[in-house]
């Protein structure tokens, strides 16, 4: 009875204050909050209601990020006047809430309850953005905090999660691994905790584990969620936001993983699983079970026709070109009636006509791809013509506007100038193997050359050149040559300051010289052989 009318007297103090008020309540209700906790007639045996009911207003506020009014009523209710004392988390440790009386009723959950709730979540919350923002040893603190709260196990794993990634950063993996296997105890696979184990394990170098972690996150998508139990009290999980993308705890759908799988699977030279997990993929987009491909945000990703590109090149590395040609085809009556005719109208898709103008850069790969195919079907006729009409519509290209900066072509929508380059000499340097091995040295030659001239830095197309200058017996042009060659594998060697789509570098691993010093080596052995006069 007590309990129900200091209630009853805390609302009508509120009420009362609120009528007095009037319009300056539009500022907000923390105007409102200040004038009742200090109206001088308050009784004390009123305080526990009305911390209770500020601990229910805090959780509010902080669900709905309104932090600078939560901070405010912190500093209102631990009777702070000082502007410095900001801190969230020190004025939740500071708010002590008055205990209540011996003969008040039971309740479900308490104001000393809400501070505790509030104090993990805020700690969470602050820690997750500091992660975010790069603010390592605070974040570590932060999720320490959170840790060390009242943490139900599904907040527990998440916080785990969390500071496996921050540890992770901070250059500690074998400390942020026993995080990450504490999160993963339990009944239920949980998909954040994969996908940090896996990126940890890829910067341990352990593919075998990282492969590992991302099959088991794709099996855990796969498991349909159970429907939410209702929550009867304020918990922490109520208050914490959904994750964003930059966020530890932001997994992505079944495609990005999927996605991530298959060219981690690509890159490390297992073909035959990268195959099987590109047409899973495939499968999965074109049936339309999943919503519009949007491609991993960290890092940037590829656009939907580059997912068929990889998978062509999956496929020809596995052996398996006439699939691969297959997949081509697909992509080409997807794309191809994009392709402007003339190289203007290409430009002026940049004003904002329908035409794409990455689109001539993807066409151009898949014959590309359709010409390495035939090269591995033993059809040199078939493959030198997909190079040319890769070559032909290469050349009409526009590489993107040098001041937009680096950016993922999914963003920018336009082909970089090296991406450019790199496939004009993988095509050019393809057609002139093709020539080479069907004798034609002649013409073999002049593709080398023009892929030496438009990529110089493109040393693969130099070395074939090499090559093809020896077999013509053209000594003095493949000596002039050879020393070039020499003088610049003693220079020390620049990082690449740009990266290529990924069908792009599987590409030109096809068309690498398999032992460049060996072939330099031996072409110094044979200048010291006196010539045939």
């Amino acid at each position: 009875m007590r309990s129900c009318l200091s209630c009853m007297c805390v609302c009508s103090i509120v009420l009362e204050t609120q009528k007095q008020l009037g319009p300056r309540l539009e500022g907000g209700l923390m105007e409102l909050w200040n004038s009742v906790l200090h109206v001088s007639s308050l009784p004390p045996e009123l305080l526990p209601a009305l911390h209770h009911l500020a601990g229910l207003q805090a959780a509010l506020w902080l669900s709905t990020d309104r932090l600078g009014d939560l901070t405010l009523l912190l500093q209102t209710l631990n009777g702070s006047q000082s502007e410095a004392s900001g801190d969230l988390l020190l004025l939740l440790k500071t708010w002590n809430p008055p205990a209540k009386a011996s003969d008040d009723p039971l309740t479900l959950q308490d104001a000393q309850g809400l501070r505790d709730v509030l104090l993990t979540a805020s700690a969470f919350r602050q820690g997750l953005q500091e992660l975010i923002t790069g603010s390592l040893p605070r974040a570590l603190s932060s999720l320490y905090e959170a840790a060390s709260g009242l943490c139900p196990r599904p907040v527990l794993v998440q916080v785990y999660t969390a500071l496996g990634t921050c540890l992770r950063k901070m250059g500690s993996p074998q400390r942020a691994l026993l995080y990450l296997v504490a999160a993963l105890k339990g009944e239920s696979i949980c998909g954040p905790p994969l996908l940090e184990a896996s990126r940890l394990y890829r910067q341990l170098g352990n593919t075998v584990a990282e492969l590992e972690s991302l099959e088991l996150l794709v099996e855990a998508l796969n498991v349909i969620p159970s429907s939410e139990v209702p929550h009867f009290l304020i918990e922490v999980e109520l208050l914490l936001p959904r994750p964003d993308p930059a966020s530890p705890l932001h997994c992505g759908t079944l495609s990005q993983v999927k996605y991530l799988l298959a060219s981690r699977c690509l890159q490390m030279g297992r073909a035959e699983d990268a195959v099987e997990h590109y047409l899973d993929l495939l499968a999965l987009l074109l049936d339309g079970s999943e919503p519009k491909f949007s491609p991993p945000t960290c890092p940037p990703g590829p656009c939907m026709p580059e997912v068929f590109l990889e998978a062509a090149a999956a496929l020809i590395q596995a052996g398996r070109a006439q699939d691969a040609l297959t997949v081509c085809e697909e992509l080409l009556s997807r794309t191809s009636s994009l392709l402007p005719k003339m190289p203007q109208p290409w430009k002026d898709a940049r004003k904002g006509t329908k035409e794409s103008p990455q689109c001539p850069s993807w066409v151009s790969a898949t014959y590309l791809l359709q010409g390495q195919a035939w090269v591995q079907l033993g059809d040199q006729k078939q493959a030198i013509s997909e190079f040319s009409r890769c070559l032909e519509l290469l050349f009409r290209a526009t590489p993107k506007d040098k001041e937009q900066g680096p950016a993922s072509n999914c963003e920018q929508g336009y082909t970089s100038d090296v991406e450019l380059q790199q496939l004009r000499a993988a095509a050019l340097i393809s057609r002139g193997l093709e020539w080479g091995a069907s004798g034609q040295d002649t013409k073999a030659l002049q593709d080398f050359l023009l892929s030496v001239q438009v990529y110089p830095g493109n040393g693969d197309a130099s070395f074939h050149l090499l090559q093809t200058l020896k077999r013509l017996d053209r000594r003095d042009e493949a000596t002039a040559l050879w020393q070039r060659l020499e003088a610049q594998t003693k220079l020390p060697q620049e990082n690449a300051t740009w990266s290529l789509p990924l069908y792009l570098e599987t590409c030109l691993s096809w068309i690498r010289p398999p032992d460049r010093e060996a072939l330099l080596e031996e072409f110094g052995t044979s200048l010291q052989e006196p010539c045939d006069l």
